[in-house]
C-alpha cells in the first residue's frame, strides 16, 4: 500500500498502471471515500488531466435506490448507507464496461431532483480508463466485498474527522437547507456513513491524503 498526497503521484500511479495493464482492455481505478471527502472533484480533476478523450468517471452514486422504493422499505431516512443502494445493478454495470467495448451507457445521480437519472451519460469506446468514485467500493460486506475484483487500482481517501463534518455541512447548506438542518443532515447520515467506509473498507492500493483544505465534494 502506498502514501500518496498530490495529483501528480495519483496520476502518474494510474499511468504505470495503464502501461502494465496494455492497450487491449479498460483500466478501471477506483476512488473510494467518505461523504464529503472530496471524491467526485477529484475523479474529474484526474479525468481532466488525463484528458477527456481517454478518461471518463463512473458515479457510483447512479445507484440510488428510488425514494419509492426507499419509503416502502423503511429507509428513506437512511438514504445513503449501503443498504439504500442497488450494488448487484452497480457491479453488472463495472463488468459490462470491463468487458464490453461497445458504447455503455451509465445512470447519473441528479442531487438537486434527488433522484437518478438512467442512460444519463455514457462510457465510449475510446475511454481506456474509467475512474470510479463512490463511498463503498471497497466496503467489505455481503453484497459489496466483490466489487474490490471489478477494479485494477484502489484508492482511498484520507480526510479528517474534522474536515468531513465541515464539508458535509457547508454541501448542504448549498442545497438552502437550514443551519440546523445542515448539521442534523451531517450528523444523522454522512458521517455515520463516513466512519462506515473509514471503519470497514478493505486495504486499498494507494491511501491518498488531501494536503490542503480546498472545498472537494
Amino acid at each position: 500500500m502506498n502514501n500518496l498526497s498530490s495529483t501528480a503521484e495519483l496520476i502518474s500511479a494510474i499511468t504505470d498502471a495503464q502501461a502494465l495493464a496494455g492497450t487491449d482492455k479498460r483500466l478501471i481505478v477506483a476512488l473510494a471515500g467518505a461523504p464529503a471527502s472530496g471524491k467526485s472533484t477529484l475523479a474529474q480533476t484526474l479525468v481532466d488531466t488525463l484528458g477527456a478523450e481517454i478518461a471518463n468517471v463512473v458515479p457510483m452514486d447512479g445507484f440510488h435506490l428510488d425514494n419509492t422504493l426507499l419509503d416502502i422499505a423503511g429507509l428513506r431516512e437512511f438514504k445513503g448507507a449501503p443498504e439504500t443502494f442497488d450494488v448487484a445493478g452497480f457491479e453488472s454495470l463495472l463488468f459490462r464496461i470491463r468487458h464490453d467495448n461497445e458504447t455503455v451507457h451509465i445512470p447519473v445521480f441528479d442531487r438537486a431532483a434527488d433522484l437518478s437519472r438512467a442512460a444519463a451519460e455514457s462510457v465510449e469506446p475510446r475511454h481506456r480508463i474509467i475512474v470510479v468514485e463512490g463511498n463503498y467500493l471497497l466496503l467489505n460486506q455481503p453484497g459489496w466485498r466483490s466489487l474490490k475484483d471489478c477494479f485494477d487500482l484502489t484508492v482511498l481517501l484520507d480526510v479528517s474527522w474534522e474536515t468531513l463534518k465541515t464539508r458535509s455541512v457547508a454541501r448542504w447548506l448549498s442545497f438552502d437547507h437550514t443551519p440546523e438542518e445542515a448539521l442534523a443532515r451531517a450528523e444523522q447520515n454522512d458521517l455515520p456513513n463516513g466512519d462506515t467506509v473509514r471503519r470497514e473498507s478493505q486495504r486499498p492500493d494507494i491511501v491518498y491524503r488531501f494536503t490542503d483544505d480546498r472545498t472537494w465534494q
